[in-house]
């Protein structure tokens, strides 16, 4: 026994100076190529003050090239996430795989979710790395706090410091808020969008109920939130790994992308986004963006803009919020009549024969008549030179071979938000918020380039002019 245990002891001895002078060379080679040369240790000198300063040289310059090898083993990465959409909710979907071991699970992609919530219950073998979180801990702390508290609630006060933390998700879709909810850590899988590996980091969601899977499309089970808040998966991502706090985001009618971090390369397309401020709109961590004017065809619009949009960040226009929830855009009453006639003379003026309305669209037209000479739909943003502009595939809806119909929608006398645009118009749209700068960038449709979102590959060979 102690003879193995010696030999045991030599060769732990071995295997780490090994590793030691495979980093030493490593160091070395380095500093060969960065023109820096080692002064060897048994080099003399005249006095013993100079021979202490040389032989710090060499243990500074080991010392910053470790560093160096360092940052470089740990170089940003970005992650890709595959997006589809559902044909019958028209909501935008996702797979992640989650705990041990790891299940595929769909969920639903929401733009301005605040949070990752799932139905662990679904798994047919719980999983063996779930770590519960503590009530009084600061992971639960920040999970409650990004959420105002009459739609995001927290256990009671005098809970126990031990007992689960208790956080309760909301549907968004449907508006329903879970009466139960508890928080855990489990492991995550993403693909680099580099390397195509997989990696697995610790991410925090809220175990739901089933109640709350009503209203989501055909075998998801939750919904993965992509807002600013810090309990987001995003904000979680850029928290665990060194990656740019960027989202690009690529939906399409069939195969979108997400993508999580630095673009691996370049594009022009990349390169002509037009970029204009996010707003913010406490207590909400979702995207909104200001719109000072809307045009159709040049035509500006008045925008009756309600004081509660103007009071909440619209800087005197109107709040805007994007949306991945929202099937198509939806306008405050007044602001969509005038909207809706403008866009009706623009047509008329453009010989676009009108038809019956097809629910929940009100303004049809035979599609014989509409190509990409459809009006043209300007959102005018912190000036007359920078626009968000809508062609006709990302304003026309088709309904059947004969018509097809205005995609925007009366949003209500009341609501939220003055202007909420919806998936259907960033399909096919390079969108990319900068969450560093506080900025997001958009395309013009990718279709005008002879590309679309189902074209895009991320770190593949593919060449960047076609992204």
């Amino acid at each position: 026994m102690t003879l193995l245990c010696e030999e045991a002891h030599h060769k732990k001895k071995h295997d780490v100076s090994t590793l030691t002078q495979r980093k030493i060379e490593k160091i070395k080679d380095t500093a060969t190529k960065m023109n820096i040369h080692l002064l060897p240790k048994s080099q003399k000198s005249s006095s013993s003050s100079s021979m202490a300063s040389l032989l710090l040289i060499p243990i500074i310059v080991i010392s910053f090239l470790f560093l160096f090898s360092l940052s470089q083993g740990h170089s940003p990465v970005s992650f890709l996430i595959p997006v589809t959409k559902d044909a019958s909710t028209l909501q935008y979907l996702t797979t992640l795989s989650y705990g041990t071991p790891l299940v595929p699970t769909k969920l639903v992609l929401d733009l301005g979710g605040s949070f990752l919530w799932l139905h662990c219950a679904s798994r047919n073998t719980p999983s063996s790395s779930s770590l519960t979180t503590p009530h009084r801990s600061l992971q639960c702390f920040t999970a409650k706090t990004h959420k105002s508290t009459n739609s995001f609630l927290s256990g009671p006060v005098e809970q126990h410091l031990y007992q689960p933390c208790q956080v309760f998700p909301e549907n968004s879709i449907t508006g329903i808020i879970a009466t139960e909810g508890e928080l855990v850590e489990d492991l995550m899988a993403l693909q680099s969008a580099e390397s195509k590996t997989i990696h697995e980091h610790q991410s925090r969601f809220t175990c739901s109920p089933t109640s709350l899977l009503h209203g989501l499309a055909r075998g998801a089970r939750g919904m993965v939130g992509l807002a600013r808040s810090r309990s987001s998966l995003p904000s979680q991502i850029f928290d665990n790994f060194s990656t740019q706090r960027k989202l690009t985001l690529c939906l399409s009618s069939s195969k979108g992308v997400l993508l999580l971090g630095n673009v691996p390369y370049e594009s022009e397309i990349l390169k002509s986004l037009t970029f204009t401020p996010l707003v913010t709109s406490i207590p909400s961590q979702e995207y909104f963006i200001n719109v000072s004017s809307v045009k159709i065809n040049g035509k500006r619009l008045s925008l009756d803009v309600s004081e509660s949009n103007e009071q909440e960040g619209g800087g005197g226009g109107a709040l805007t919020l994007i949306s991945s929830i929202v099937p198509y855009t939806t306008m405050q009453s007044s602001i969509f009549d005038s909207f809706k006639k403008a866009f009706l003379d623009a047509a008329v003026s453009m010989n676009m024969t009108r038809v019956a309305s097809v629910a929940p669209f009100e303004l049809c037209f035979s599609s014989s008549k509409v190509g990409p000479a459809a009006p043209v739909v300007d959102l005018v943003l912190q000036s007359e030179m920078v626009k968000w502009s809508i062609h006709g595939r990302n304003s026309m809806v088709r309904v059947s071979h004969e018509v097809v119909c205005l995609g925007f929608l009366d949003g209500g006398e009341n609501p939220k938000n003055s202007i909420v645009i919806g998936g259907y118009q960033l399909e096919d749209v390079l969108v990319q918020f900068d969450l560093a700068t506080s900025m997001v960038g958009f395309s013009s449709s990718l279709l005008t380039k002879k590309t679309k979102c189902s074209y895009i590959k991320f770190g593949s060979s593919i060449p960047s002019e076609s992204i």
